[in-house]
């Protein structure tokens, strides 16, 4: 045990589990979605960049950690030859097999190895610095994840697992909506000194794309960002919902109502303190996520915004969120929470 922790307190490790699925293409059509009121945040206004896609941003992502420091290690199933969705290509080639390198198919192992102690995220990774008295942590350990529907992933492989990890103290969840929100983000969880969980919206690997700055940037963890200001309703949610959300939006101003749409990102610890804001101001609250209605995390932040804005709501708050049933395959449409199903909500809080 002891040999196990010295390496681990010298080596930052990124973990990698991948999903056997093919292409993310959905609907045949490619996603933009503005990440534009973050651009003070990356710095460099000037610089170089590109149009790339979500996976592509999560491939230069890795080869700046990897550049960076010299601690950093990828390894995981198929990672090796670049994973199935790709997001690895390339590494081993520039870094060599003895930073990037594949494990057995089990994922208990995988999390273990990173930990460098034992092999449970919730048991180990997630008390490593309270059981230690702080003397020491779990810091450097990014796991990374596909999550979310696909169109063809069926009860396996489209399943969105955050409220599980978001119950566990310890541990940060995070979910990008995009290429450029990808990559700082990814950065930015290496980086942290808490084990991080990196969920990862499979069907926008390849669908979503957009201009990404090509240096070395982070976007702050546990903090929201209003990406669209509205008078009438407040929407949060993460991920790949976003541009569901969004649609939503776009199609309730052309009845006049002015949405508000808040993108979480970091999941575990979340910012109240936005939502809080913009609930005050309109006195409504709808939440929107892939994941079953019953525990999802949409019910922890109706909650907590209860308790903080009670005497400034004027309807019940609105989840919409994906059915009480595992992941259907060709019933994905009854499943999801789409863009008619979220305007019918907007309209009927707003007129409640």
């Amino acid at each position: 045990m002891a040999g196990n922790l010295s390496v681990k307190r010298i080596g930052r490790l990124i973990n990698s589990r991948s999903i056997t699925s093919a292409s993310s293409f959905k609907n045949g059509f490619k996603r933009e979605f503005s990440s534009s009121s973050c651009d003070d945040l990356i710095g460099n206004g000037n610089a170089n960049k590109s149009s790339m896609n979500l996976y592509s941003a999560i491939n230069q992502a890795l080869h700046i950690a990897m550049e960076t420091d010299p601690r950093a290690y990828i390894f995981g199933e198929d990672v090796g030859f670049g994973g199935v969705f790709r997001c690895t290509t390339g590494l081993a080639d520039r870094f060599g097999k003895n930073r990037v390198f594949n494990t057995p198919l089990c994922e208990q192992g995988i999390i273990g190895f990173g930990i460098g102690l034992a092999a449970m995220i919730v048991n180990e990774a997630a008390k490593f610095r309270y059981r230690s008295g702080n003397q020491f942590n779990c810091g450097g350990l990014t796991i990374r994840a596909p999550y979310g529907a696909v169109g063809h992933g069926g009860h396996y492989h489209s399943q969105s697992p955050e409220a599980f990890f978001c119950h566990v103290p310890g541990i940060k969840v995070v979910i990008p909506r995009s290429p450029k929100q990808a990559k700082g983000l990814l950065l930015s969880s290496i980086r942290d000194p808490n084990p991080v969980v990196f969920f990862e919206p499979k069907w926008l690997y390849r669908l979503s794309v957009e201009e990404v700055p090509e240096h070395d940037y982070m976007f702050p963890l546990s903090e929201a960002e209003v990406i669209r200001e509205g008078n009438d309703i407040t929407l949060v949610g993460w991920g790949a919902q976003l541009s569901i959300m969004e649609q939503a939006c776009i199609e309730a101003e052309k009845d006049g109502i002015s949405c508000e749409l808040i993108d979480l990102k970091t999941l575990i610890p979340w910012d109240k303190e936005t939502v809080e804001a913009s609930v005050r101001k309109t006195g409504r609250l709808l939440i929107s996520h892939e994941a079953s209605i019953t525990g999802g995390f949409g019910a922890e932040i109706s909650a907590s915004i209860v308790e903080r804005c009670f005497l400034r709501l004027e309807a019940p708050i609105a989840r919409i969120c994906g059915l009480d049933t595992p992941f259907p395959l060709v019933f994905e449409p009854f499943y999801l929470p789409t863009k008619n199903k979220i305007l019918d909500a907007i309209e009927a809080t707003v007129k409640y």
